[in-house]
């Protein structure tokens, strides 16, 4: 079953959401609060992943991660960590070894197609789980974590709001709110915002969102020219933000239902002014998770190593680094792979811009630049949609 798709879910939903809501308007905190949200992660596993097959491969990528993990942070804690020649390569290969199972599914197809490997793997939420365990892994190596307890890791990567598709949360964040004190009226809060999100979830994916895939996006879906071509990138791009911004909202509600304050990923992403605007506006929780593990990481070594004379070398190769992975990360096929590389280039073609705009000035302020800067940006924004969409071929 997936998650939040049909009112049947939503219907199991209250299971686990009613004693939560009522421990959380009694003031009840501490085990029995974790305890719950535990047990109701584990009963969730049961329900959404069904056949068999998909609870033991969701099982067994756990077990793999959380051995991982554990045996990462012994290395660390460890008198060999001081060995820097040796700690460089036992942690590339925990990062490599979190990531594996990833790699795995994306190249299954190829493997099946050759004969190599016939055997189907894969399950939902595959990409969502990764990025937790190997954020954790990063940060364990930045020494941010020095203990990980197995009811709170298995929370923490199994959280049943968040299962299917993010939010991505981060390790120490999640477990200050997990183990916080919760007062009742701060809970009372919570619960309004959470309420207010699931409605706006079912507005956005019920109704926005299905209105627009069946009036415009399927009705176009066959159509071809350039008039049809335009018409389906807005449709397309509208319909792709009300149904990930509502399942997000979903998400979200949920997670502060049962009083974990889980991160937004959506912030009027199309009003962003320019292209690193839309950024930090869109899909918030995963842009921030390659900006901080990925990107930030190369630049800041880099510039550490001196690889390169001029800085912004070091930050246009970055960009590379980051979106080529973003879009190899949302499939192998080629329109996913052009996409990321067209972000790229975006970011850097703006930032090349903003720094000439200093002395030449390109444009101008007021609010007719910033409709114009919101409008140019959201077309950026569409033709990669369109790109991403495989429409183009």
């Amino acid at each position: 079953m997936i998650p939040y798709e049909n009112f049947s879910f939503f219907a199991l939903l209250l299971i686990p959401l009613a004693p939560a809501v009522l421990l959380g308007l009694l003031g009840i905190n501490g085990r029995i609060r974790a305890m719950w949200l535990l047990l109701s992660t584990l009963g969730m596993l049961w329900i959404v992943y069904k056949p068999l097959i998909s609870l033991v491969q969701v099982l067994a990528f756990f077990l793999w991660g959380y051995i991982l993990i554990r045996g990462f942070l012994a290395f660390k804690q460890s008198e060999r960590a001081k060995d820097s020649k040796l700690f460089q390569p036992v942690y590339f290969m925990a990062v490599a070894g979190s990531i594996l199972p990833l790699v795995l599914v994306k190249l299954n197809p190829y493997l099946s197609a050759t004969g190599i490997w016939n055997t189907p793997i894969g399950f939902l939420g595959i990409s969502y789980l990764t990025f937790r365990i190997v954020g954790t892994v990063i940060e364990i190596r930045d020494g941010l974590i020095k203990e990980i307890k197995l009811p709170d890791f298995t929370l923490y990567v199994l959280f049943f709001p968040t299962l299917a598709s993010g939010p991505i949360d981060r390790y120490r964040r999640f477990l200050e709110d997990l183990h916080k004190p919760l007062a009742r009226k701060a809970y009372t809060e919570l619960l309004g915002e959470g309420i207010h999100l699931i409605f706006r979830g079912l507005f956005y994916k019920f109704i926005v969102a299905y209105l627009i895939n069946r009036y415009a996006l399927a009705p176009l879906s066959e159509a071809t020219g350039i008039a049809a071509t335009v018409k389906y990138m807005y449709a397309y791009s509208f319909y792709l933000f009300f149904d990930f911004a509502g399942y997000s909202a979903f998400a979200v509600g949920t997670g502060y239902l049962l009083g974990v304050k889980t991160p937004q990923n959506f912030n009027q992403p199309f009003l962003a002014r320019n292209i690193k605007d839309f950024w930090n506006r869109w899909h918030m929780s995963l842009s921030f998770w390659f900006r901080d593990y990925i990107y930030m990481r190369f630049v800041l070594d880099s510039a550490k190593k001196k690889r390169f004379k001029n800085r912004y070398t070091s930050a246009y190769l970055g960009y590379l680094l980051l979106f080529g992975i973003m879009g190899v990360w949302h499939g192998t096929q080629l329109n996913y792979i052009v996409y990321g590389f067209y972000h790229a280039a975006l970011m850097i073609g703006f930032d090349w811009l903003e720094r000439k705009n200093k002395s030449r000035r390109f444009w101008g302020q007021g609010w007719l630049w910033s409709i114009a800067e919101i409008v140019i940006t959201a077309h950026f924004v569409f033709f990669g949609f369109l790109i991403f969409s495989g429409r183009l071929g």
